[in-house]
């Protein structure tokens, strides 16, 4: 499982790497399409439809979706807005499982639930990039949601006891979140005294990264109470050794699009 693991990664990297930086304009929005109409394929599943028909039009519904997104731009501010409400009451769902599940165990809600994540992780990428600096800014949400899963990873090991969901993912622990914060407001503190920030910017990048870090967590358990509700391990086996395109972004598609939210704010 490791060597496949390694052997995905190695391929995968460099094919993420060029798509996120070297592609511009209408081909930067038909590479992350491509990623999330691949996602909205496995959230198909995920939503209790198991037939290739039924999972190939859901998907090619989301790229028509994001196609209509592309070409009315005026849209962006009404798909971020809706993100923002949704992952507030994502988190809401995650800490009253199964409970909640209630609300949401439809198919028809699931299915429009994944509209609600995976639109606005597309339209969170294409504004940030952009930016002057849109290709930094892409790294520095990445690095964020990276740096609080090695930081929960190695504080969950050490000292994780008080459990964080243990109803939707009983291996994660509050110790880890408060580990992947700590590495991530190190990072965030370290770019702002290379950047030359005021004390003003820098407070208010600790707090914007903050958000991120525990928005970021709840996409990764928001993810998993799907899961388990649909009792399926991986989305799919589209990455041999890491499960499926899901698997992978699920605490991107929640930190994206608040970070595109409070880079607007910011903005001056």
């Amino acid at each position: 499982m490791l060597k496949q693991r390694i052997i995905t990664a190695l391929i995968l990297l460099p094919i993420a790497l060029c798509g996120f930086f070297l592609l511009e304009g209408s081909g930067f929005a038909l590479f992350i399409g491509l990623v999330v109409s691949l996602g909205a394929w496995e959230w198909a599943r995920l939503a209790g439809f198991t037939g290739q028909a039924f999972r190939v039009g859901y998907a090619a519904v989301v790229a028509l979706m994001l196609f209509v997104m592309y070409i009315l731009p005026g849209l962006a501010p009404w798909v971020l807005g809706a993100s923002v409400l949704w992952w507030a009451v994502a988190t809401y769902l995650v800490l009253t499982y199964p409970r909640s599940s209630e609300h949401w165990s439809s198919a028809a809600t699931k299915l429009v639930i994944g509209l609600l994540i995976l639109l606005p992780a597309w339209q969170g990428l294409v504004q940030i990039k952009q930016y002057p600096l849109g290709n930094w800014l892409i790294m520095a949400v990445m690095v964020l949601v990276w740096g609080a899963d090695i930081g929960a990873y190695f504080s969950g090991r050490a000292f994780g006891k008080r459990k964080l969901a243990p109803q939707v993912s009983p291996g994660k622990s509050w110790e880890g979140v408060y580990g992947g914060l700590a590495l991530s407001l190190v990072i965030t503190a370290i770019v702002g005294l290379v950047r030359d920030w005021t004390v003003a910017e820098l407070i208010k990048g600790l707090i914007g990264a903050a958000l991120i870090v525990f928005i970021s967590v709840v996409g990764d358990l928001t993810e998993s109470m799907f899961k388990r509700q649909s009792g399926i391990k991986d989305s799919s086996n589209l990455l041999p050794g890491h499960g499926g395109i899901l698997d992978r972004i699920d605490s991107l598609t929640a930190a994206i699009p608040v970070f595109a939210v409070l880079l607007w704010m910011a903005a001056p």
